[in-house]
């Protein structure tokens, strides 16, 4: 009771200021802009962000900038109570979301379109997914010196065995099961035909959710959409005349088009005005009370990169110290009564996993705990997930790869290229196991065999005690395949497709809390950057990995951009690629 106060002094000083302002906003009540521009671009989280009051050197969003997908929403219905409104303009500039935030933007749109509004879309250039989302508008209008390059998918997975072995660096590694392909990548010269395979299923899936969307965005069949896709990609008039995009407009001509130019107007001095200037003609806004009851409060925990052992500060490393102190934190928090546990990553070691999978089965015994994932949730990251109550995952998310590798890398060819000499010197049988001076013996490498047994056989263990299977029925899911979260569910690997936003009401409707107008609250830091050759080659403790081999060496290609659940996923010293920016999926 002792915030009453406090929350009656804030809400007087708000009303105080929407009192002061409104005379103010009444005179420009008559300049209220019909049409308001949003601008997507980058990939705007799930949640609103905290952001500090006094940002020093941060780059603020531009005014008509969507800062998320939940104020997007917010904005959106405050439009379509507004009779004077027409509709918004949307404009979308390298945008790289999920297929799972897409679907979430897509029916934000289909609400506001539902209630009588309209939707214009516009770009200069767009990709695939980019694409796929203007197909939701009412109209698509192009720049005239844009493009469009739709072009469908193509994997380049990498077979590294014959180029390290130029160099003198030999790959040496055990692996559990015929599909955890991760070792590949160094020991063998082309790409297998399991490797392959998988690719090819996850291409399928997102070349079919492509073709289906657009044909049904721009009321084509599907035949006449994949004949499109063979023709990609298409200059702004190429584009016009096959029926992509509705007219050419530049950036300039874009009030004409939507028709704001008054007769006798000048349409050079006609602008789009963003939301905050719609506010600024509403004599009395929406304002955010203070409520005097606290609003429900669900806590997100995010499991972000690749999983090792360890303290981490700013990165891209799901550290096992970063996390279980932020499920401890969750678990503490007596306002949260759920987590939702977020986990996009390809794997990791099987210590830093089981480490994180107590603290989240410690958190599950005092309140529900969902996992969720949209982007990708394989090996070491499932056998985190399957701590939860239930696991939920959206339709194209990468899920399982359940299985175990280890090895090292022998530079012995190397050295003796670059005229260095070692000799080893060892007291014990496997004391110098780990050496890169040279391979494994006989009796090196069956210590490893049956480590790597032992690890796989525990990691059987847990998957079968936590999704409630017999450890022969992972099993056979098992050995390192990798599925779409469709084909997890069919599994039994994962409990429900649907979004983001529908984990976190469920998750409070079995701690049996009110899911109108929660908060979140996450726990975590940002992850350490990751060098994988440099984890591989003995960085990590335990030299086992459970990572996932269709996320760490696709490199699915849209033509220019890579596809989002594995951009930049893979070698950062041999390929010059890096692990992607932390892609924040919500506030807080």
């Amino acid at each position: 009771m002792l915030r009453l106060p406090f929350i009656a002094l804030a809400n007087l000083s708000l009303l105080v200021r929407t009192a002061v302002g409104a005379p103010f906003r009444m005179m420009s009540s008559g300049d209220r802009p019909t049409y308001v521009r949003f601008r997507l671009t980058g990939d705007p989280p799930y949640r609103e962000r905290r952001r500090p009051r006094l940002p020093f050197g941060a780059s603020r969003p531009e005014p008509a900038d969507v800062t998320s997908v939940e104020r997007f929403r917010e904005s959106l219905e405050l439009l379509a109570k507004d009779a004077r409104v027409k509709g918004v303009l949307l404009e979308v500039e390298s945008l790289h979301v999920p297929a799972a935030k897409r679907d979430a933007l897509v029916a934000v749109l289909r609400r506001f379109q539902g209630q009588g509004k309209r939707v214009v879309g516009w770009a200069v250039s767009v990709d695939n997914e980019a694409y796929s989302l203007l197909c939701a508008a009412d109209e698509v209008l192009l720049a005239p010196m844009g493009r469009v390059e739709l072009v469908g998918y193509a994997a380049e997975p990498l077979a590294l065995g014959e180029g390290l072995s130029r160099v003198g660096i030999r790959a040496h590694f055990v692996r559990r099961g015929p599909y955890k392909t991760a070792p590949e990548l160094f020991t063998d010269t082309v790409v297998s035909d399991i490797q392959a395979r998988t690719v090819e299923t996850f291409l399928d899936e997102r070349y079919a959710d492509l073709v289906e969307v657009v044909a049904q965005g721009r009321r084509k069949t599907p035949e006449e959409v994949r004949a499109l896709i063979d023709r990609g990609p298409f200059s702004a008039r190429r584009a016009l005349d096959a029926g992509l995009v509705d007219a050419l407009v530049s950036e300039a001509d874009l009030p004409e088009r939507l028709g704001l130019v008054k007769d006798g107007g000048d349409a050079e001095e006609t602008e789009l005005e963003p939301m905050g200037t719609y506010l600024s003609t509403v004599p009395f806004p929406p304002v955010r009370w203070k409520p005097v009851k606290r609003a429900p409060r669900l806590a997100v925990v995010p499991v972000s990169g690749m999983i090792v052992p360890g303290k981490g500060g700013g990165g891209r490393m799901a550290t096992t110290d970063t996390v279980v102190k932020a499920l401890r934190a969750a678990g503490r928090d007596k306002r949260s009564k759920a987590v939702v546990l977020y986990i996009n990553s390809p794997g990791g070691t099987p210590l830093a996993s089981e480490q994180m999978l107590e603290a989240v089965q410690r958190v599950a015994r005092k309140k529900p705990v969902i996992a969720y994932m949209d982007r990708v949730c394989a090996s070491a990251g499932y056998m985190v997930a399957v701590g939860a109550k239930e696991i939920w995952s959206s339709p194209h998310a990468m899920v399982g790869s359940i299985g175990v590798f280890a090895g090292k890398f022998e530079l012995s060819g190397l050295m003796e290229k670059l005229g260095v000499h070692r000799t080893t010197l060892a007291r014990g049988e496997n004391a110098a196991i780990f050496s890169s001076s040279r391979g494994f013996s006989p009796h090196e490498k069956e210590t490893l065999e049956a480590e790597v047994e032992e690890m796989y056989q525990a990691f059987l263990d847990i998957v079968a005690k936590g999704r409630g299977r017999t450890k022969e029925e992972i099993h056979q899911l098992a050995e390192g395949r990798v599925y779409s979260g469709v084909r997890g569910k069919a599994a039994g690997l994962v409990d429900q497709i649907a979004g983001f936003e529908d984990a976190c009401r469920h998750a409070l409707t079995l701690a049996k809390s009110p899911t109108e107008g929660f908060e979140i609250m996450t726990y975590g830091g940002p992850k350490q950057r990751v060098n994988l050759v440099k984890l591989l080659m003995g960085a990590s403790q335990s030299r086992a990995f459970a990572l996932c081999p269709t996320a760490l060496g696709l490199s699915l290609r849209d033509g220019t951009e890579a596809f989002e659940d594995t951009k930049h996923l893979g070698l950062t010293d041999l390929v010059g690629q890096v692990f992607p920016d932390d892609q924040w999926p919500f506030g807080g």
